[in-house]
């Protein structure tokens, strides 16, 4: 059996790790094509741009604000016609997935920059696509992993901390999905086996956030870089990252892609709706209930979700929660990792079970 393993090729976090952009972009190109996203452009742009422009040529464009391939397209198109050499993604999930896409299309290497901790997507050689509605539509693999990531934990600290907490619920599937398909000996996103690194990985990504995780959201939300931030940050970005592509996804991510289908859930966040992901997903596997315990008690003392009305769902029908369950079980999804036989009506138990747990313990 083989086993594969891939990495970002530098991975930068720190307090004012910004200042140094340039310096890193240059090691890859001399004309950087700048992908951002509104509050970059607007709000932080203006404290590192004379820096960058000092080691690099750089065009700032702006990010419409979906991982679709219409923007993909757009910002190709414009990234070819100005000669540039280097892609640099800097924003969310999002803008960084489109940046990747971009670079991809190019062939162009590709430095992201994460301003918020709230998803695993910069590390990753995976961009998420969406329809310009915001639905999940497919994933776009890519041939290698972006070759800079630079996480400024300052920048990271002052955003609100919710984008923090969906993070940590993006991150809290990571050990359940790569240790399904470690038992099942089910492939990671190379179609490989993870490796025995992959998996104490992911194990780590979990055991940090249960023991970090409440405390990085109290510094977060007084915007101080502590060691418990820098902890959760690299949870959140590094090890949950390397721990779902180099262990693999299951249930949880497929859970939250069934949940895109109804337009309720589109304003509520990545992390949000895989952590509903993964609470069902516990149902589904017949985890022991002091785990399931653990990881309730844990979303309740961060502020993830735990019942479907957090997530927009409040007056959600059996029909449309089948369409979730049907849309999690489609041909090709990691739902089909795990190493139970899964079914639309399986998962749309589990869903309701999930549900009743979180209203249960919140007494209601």
């Amino acid at each position: 059996m083989i086993s594969t393993t891939i990495f970002p090729g530098r991975y930068t976090q720190g307090a004012g790790a910004l200042a140094t952009l340039g310096e890193e972009v240059a090691r890859f190109g001399r004309k950087a094509f700048v992908i951002c996203d509104p509050f970059v452009v607007d709000s932080l742009l203006p404290k590192f741009q004379a820096a960058l422009q000092k080691a690099v040529q750089a065009q700032v464009v702006g990010f419409k604000g979906e991982c679709s391939d219409e923007e993909i397209e757009r910002l190709s198109d414009e990234a070819r016609k100005a000669g540039c050499d280097v892609i640099v993604g800097i924003g969310g999930g999002k803008t960084l997935d489109t940046a990747k896409a971009v670079a991809y299309t190019l062939k162009a290497p590709i430095a992201v920059v994460p301003t918020i901790a709230s998803t695993d997507a910069p590390c990753s050689a995976l961009s998420v696509i969406y329809t310009p509605e915001g639905a999940f539509k497919r994933y776009l693999f890519l041939p290698s992993n972006p070759n800079l990531v630079l996480v400024d934990t300052q920048v990271v600290a002052n955003a609100p901390a919710r984008f923090l907490v969906s993070g940590m619920g993006d991150a809290l599937a990571t050990w359940f999905e790569a240790e399904s398909c470690r038992q099942g000996y089910r492939g990671n996103m190379t179609g490989n086996l993870g490796s025995m690194t992959a998996y104490a990985l992911a194990r780590l990504c979990y055991d940090t956030l249960i023991e970090y995780g409440a405390l990085a959201k109290a510094a977060c939300e007084r915007g101080a870089v502590v060691p418990a931030l820098e902890r959760v940050v690299e949870a959140n970005t590094l090890l949950s990252g390397l721990g779902f592509e180099s262990g693999g996804l299951a249930a949880s991510h497929a859970i939250h892609n069934g949940l895109t289908v109804l337009e309720q859930t589109h304003a509520y966040f990545h992390g949000e709706k895989v952590a509903i992901g993964t609470l069902a997903s516990l149902f589904l596997t017949d985890k022991e209930p002091e785990l399931i315990d653990e990881v309730y008690s844990f979303c309740e003392e961060v502020g993830l979700p735990t019942t479907l009305a957090e997530i927009g769902l409040d007056e959600v029908g059996d029909a449309e929660l089948m369409q979730v369950a049907e849309a999690a079980c489609a041909a090709g999804e990691t739902i089909h990792n795990e190493s139970i036989p899964v079914t639309p009506q399986r998962v749309f138990w589990a869903l309701k079970a999930a549900d009743a747990e979180g209203h249960r313990r919140l007494g209601f």
